[in-house]
């Protein structure tokens, strides 16, 4: 049986993204385990806190959870950009990445709104 917040296309997103990010992280070389950590803890709160709203049970509660993945969502912004300027990330990656974000915090937007 799945759980309700499995079944929603924000969370199967941030899920991937996450995955995604830790399989790249696994490449960045030594030196970098502050920023490994950070990014690999900031995209797997996307989707943790996705799934944590989802199960309380009033609108402000799942609203304040959502409300932290969107957070979340903005606190990879910078991670990203320092990957980039340190080249860990190659220009076409970070592009990528970072779409992913935009539309991943459009969906959470719409779940705020809904509560």
């Amino acid at each position: 049986m799945a759980f309700a917040f499995e079944k929603l296309l924000v969370y199967q997103k941030s899920v991937d993204f996450a995955d995604d990010i830790c399989a790249r992280t696994e490449q960045f070389p030594r030196g970098y385990g502050f920023l490994v950590d950070q990014l690999n803890r900031a995209s797997v709160s996307i989707a943790a806190n996705i799934a944590e709203g989802n199960g309380r049970f009033t609108k402000p509660d799942r609203k304040h959870f959502f409300g932290i993945a969107r957070g979340s969502v903005q606190e990879c912004v910078p991670l990203l950009e320092l990957a980039l300027r340190r080249k860990l990330l190659d220009a076409t990656a970070h592009g990528q990445l970072k779409a992913r974000l935009e539309e991943i915090a459009r969906m959470l937007s719409g779940l705020i709104d809904r509560g």
